[in-house]
């Protein structure tokens, strides 16, 4: 039920910031894309500053958990590492 709340939240947050910016939703497919994205890329700024600090291998948080997650399962992809 939380995730659910902070959906609706958050939707209505990114709501606001559409109003603001004179977007009407739905918006247009590229602003959607781009929008989509931006939330994908952000998500990873975290985890990314979080292996500078502590100085660990960046590259291959990169290669692995930031591909896996920001572009999803590839073709040709035989294994699946995320967890279900």
């Amino acid at each position: 039920m939380k995730a659910y709340l902070l959906s609706i939240a958050a939707g209505l947050l990114v709501g606001v910031v559409y109003s603001l910016l004179g977007v009407r939703s739905p918006a247009p497919p590229m602003i959607a894309l781009a929008g989509l994205l931006g939330i994908l890329l952000g998500e990873q700024i975290i985890p990314l500053a979080q292996r500078i600090m502590t100085k660990d291998d960046v590259a291959q948080f990169v290669m692995t958990e930031c591909r896996d997650h920001v572009l999803g399962r590839l073709p040709g992809d035989t294994h699946d590492t995320r967890d279900a």
